[in-house]
């Protein structure tokens, strides 16, 4: 009968051998394998090697380092950008566009309509967190831009990120903190699916004196960019469960790279602006994210919820699609480009913050 040998050096844990009637011979790094031939041919059994599996666990825990570091890899994109603007400066600002509905499709892709039970089991919690969502943000983001006195260009981009709803970052941060995340994802969803309308009309209402806000046309690219993605992710979940599920392993380092390369190209196109006057808008935004976790959870604390109520509804107000205000600012305010600014500056110091919250919020579970 013929018997094929042969050595490689692969760890131990990775060894998957789908063989009938193989022997498996380990002696520290050296695998030993004797692979017999099938009872009908004389040809070795057809099996998935191991090297493929070696290169799998690889990649994914490559992803998942990118996406655990999602904070550190945005804001050194940012600085390099900030550094080296000519290397992006070519590329059209209309992309971050197209690479923000490739991030929705992803979410779409994670999403379950099981996710959305939350909505009908626990209204009184979405509609809290919302509330507070559309309300706490917006406010803070026009009553920051008047307190410091932002030009108008800046202060509406200051307004879209506060009128923008959560972003996806948001439900990996609450999962981290330890806070309710069926609850975080379900505030994601409802905000995403409210955002076509209350986006615009908000950014309309706090920014309308100042600036033209086409509010149907608003409307429209919200639809385009966020909700058609996610509604084709929800599909495609649907018609391919099998290859959604090993993307699934892929996807938050995939959007985290779509985001820092957003970061990135928006950066690039306004460093010499930033350079010459960012210190009050980097300050702007960080008061911005750091008020609206802070009340977010003051909120929580005075309704009397949960302590991982608290946590979600804090993550998830501080916490804002970004990524979409640069997106809408771009498309809708090309004539005040400083707009997409704070929402890519928001993107960086969001991601930072949101781990330093978590592990704060991680460590005193720990006290208690």
């Amino acid at each position: 009968m013929y018997k094929p040998n042969f050595e490689m050096y692969i760890p131990n844990y990775a060894i998957k051998i789908f063989c009938k009637d193989t022997k498996i011979i380990s002696n520290g790094k050296i695998i030993l394998l004797e692979i017999r031939t099938n009872y009908l041919s004389d040809s070795p059994l057809c099996c998935t090697f191991v090297a493929k599996s070696v290169i799998g666990e690889g990649m994914k825990k490559l992803c998942h380092y990118i996406s655990e570091y999602m904070g550190v890899l945005v804001l050194a994109v940012a600085l390099l950008a900030l550094v080296f603007p000519d290397v992006l400066q070519q590329v059209r600002p209309t992309v971050i566009n197209y690479m923000l509905g490739v991030v929705m499709f992803g979410m779409g892709l994670t999403l379950n309509l099981q996710d959305f039970k939350i909505v009908f089991s626990r209204p009184k919690d979405v509609i809290i967190g919302c509330l507070a969502q559309f309300t706490i943000m917006p406010l803070l983001a026009w009553g920051l831009a008047r307190l410091f006195a932002l030009d108008e260009a800046l202060a509406l981009g200051v307004v879209l990120v506060g009128c923008c709803p959560g972003g996806t970052a948001s439900n990996v941060i609450t999962y981290l903190a330890k806070g309710d995340l069926a609850l975080s994802v379900g505030m994601t969803g409802v905000s995403t699916l409210l955002a076509p309308f209350l986006t615009p009309l908000l950014t309309w209402a706090l920014a309308g004196k100042s600036v033209n806000v086409d509010v149907v046309g608003m409307l429209l690219s919200i639809l385009w960019v966020v909700i058609l993605p996610i509604v084709v992710g929800l599909i495609v979940k649907w018609i391919w469960p099998k290859f959604t599920e090993r993307a699934t392993d892929y996807l938050p380092a995939f959007s985290s790279i779509a985001i820092a390369a957003i970061v990135a190209i928006i950066i690039a196109a306004n460093a010499s602006k930033l350079l010459a006057g960012g210190l009050i808008i980097v300050l702007v935004v960080m008061l911005h994210n750091i008020c609206g976790l802070s009340l977010g959870y003051l909120i929580g604390r005075l309704l009397g919820l949960s302590e991982t109520k608290k946590r979600a509804i804090s993550i998830e107000v501080g916490m804002q699609n970004s990524g979409l205000a640069s997106s809408l600012a771009t498309l809708h305010f090309a004539a005040y480009p400083l707009a997409t600014i704070p929402g890519a500056i928001f993107s960086v110091w969001h991601n930072i913050s949101g781990a330093i919250v978590a592990r704060l919020y991680t460590r005193n579970s720990a006290n208690n």
